[in-house]
């Protein structure tokens, strides 16, 4: 999995690395895996406008949800003085990671999720809602969001998040609807 890619060309530079290493282990006779899957990790907004040339060529995507949600919003996160600026939930945010999803699923490649958005409960539900069925999170995350997704009905959240996520920016506060939303369903955030 190749990390920081901003282009479908800088994905076909690293994956000919990989093919001709492969190529010199099997001409010198090493044992190698039946199969190498080769992907990328989607932290670059400059993706987002390339999915479907990336998708014909990955095997797989992995959405670095820290680094592309500073991108987006170009503010570092590990600043006090800006970090407090976007909300990772978002409708911007959560529109680009659905289309991420749903890209994804259209050209039948897994694409998971990794970050501190995957991590937390609240941010869990919401990417549950819009398509996300795999996340990578901290060992100690790992209770709290599983808990909270084995009472989740995803058919619910998906309902409610879809048309919040397609309205107007600022109009309205996904955070707190869904905080509302697990308050009715009964959910631990």
């Amino acid at each position: 999995m190749f990390p920081m890619v901003a282009t479908v060309e800088e994905f076909d530079e690293a994956r000919s690395l990989v093919e001709r290493e492969l190529t010199h282990l099997r001409r010198h006779s090493h044992k190698l895996p039946e199969r190498v899957d080769i992907g990328t990790m989607v932290e670059v907004p400059s993706l987002l406008y390339q999915l479907d040339e990336l998708l014909d060529r990955v095997d797989f995507l992995s959405v670095g949800s820290n680094d592309l949600v500073q991108f987006f919003y170009a503010a570092d996160r590990g600043n006090a003085r800006v970090a407090e600026r976007f909300d990772p939930l978002s409708a911007p945010i959560l529109r680009a990671l659905r289309s991420i999803a749903d890209r994804g699923r259209e050209h039948g490649k897994p694409v998971t999720l990794c970050g501190e958005l995957a991590s937390k409960p609240i941010g869990a539900l919401a990417l549950t809602a819009i398509g996300y069925r795999s996340f990578s999170l901290s060992p100690t995350a790992v209770g709290p969001v599983k808990a909270m997704l084995l009472e989740l009905n995803a058919g619910k959240a998906t309902a409610l998040l879809a048309p919040l996520i397609d309205k107007p920016a600022g109009s309205v506060p996904i955070r707190e609807k869904l905080k509302a939303f697990a308050a009715e369903q009964g959910l631990q955030l």
